[in-house]
Parts: structure tokens; sequence; C-alpha cells
């Protein structure tokens, strides 16, 4: 059996006003209309953190700073194991634009259950949801 493609990414939960922000994938990427957090893979030299502060600066356009790590997920796709650090994270200058997705929205951490998250995240949406920490 081959050895699936392990993929290192991290991802954003960005808060402000105890909403988050999340994105929905964009037509034609794996995954396309799913909901998922900011975020993207992790490149050769980065650390986590930098790789964050880069994929949101591509995403939205702006600033972040990301805070203390939330969950670590480790997620097998039927292509690729995913292997995902998730941050929490606060905007430091600019306003969200959508540069990449579909389309983007803050949403209270009791709304997450009205969209369609990225399977992989779903570890996440559990955790938000037994700790409503924010």
């Amino acid at each position: 059996m081959m050895e699936k493609k392990k993929v290192q990414v991290v991802a954003a939960m960005i808060e402000q006003d105890g909403k988050l922000l999340i994105c929905r994938r964009p037509e034609g990427k794996t995954l396309a209309g799913m909901w998922e957090f900011a975020g993207g893979k992790i490149e050769p030299g980065e650390t986590p953190e930098q790789a964050l502060v880069r994929e949101c600066r591509e995403e939205l356009a702006v600033e972040i700073c990301p805070r203390e790590l939330f969950a670590q997920v480790e997620y097998d796709y039927p292509e690729m194991h995913l292997s995902m650090q998730v941050y929490t994270a606060s905007i430091l200058s600019g306003v969200p634009r959508r540069l990449e997705h579909m389309e983007m929205c803050w949403a209270a951490p009791d709304e997450l259950e009205q969209f369609t998250f990225c399977p992989a995240d779903r570890e996440i949406l559990d955790k938000i949801a037994a700790g409503r920490r924010m």
C-alpha cells in the first residue's frame, strides 16, 4: 500500500467581537463550496506562525497576530493525510477582504453548525462547541 502524502497546514480562528471569521472554498479547488478557517500550507523554512501570518495576508489582506495553539488535527482524506495546527488569532491591521475565497463572514460560535465545513474541521467545531471559551 502506498504511503499517503502528508500535508502540513495551519488555520486561524480569527476572533472579533465574539465572532469568528470563516471562509468558503472557491470553485475549482478541492472541497469547493465548503467552509473553513483561513490558512494554508506551511512552506519549507517557515514556522507555523509565519505561515499563518503569510496566508492571512495573501487570502484576506490583513496582518494577524497568532495567539495560542487551539487544536492539532490529524485527518485522513482519501488522497492525503492532513496535519493541521489551528491557532486563535486577532487582526492587527486591515479589514478582511475576500481575495481567494468564494464568500466569507463573521459567525458566532453557536452559529457555526449552520455552515458545511470541510471534514477535517469537524474536530475544531466540536472543541469550540465544548469549550465556548471565547
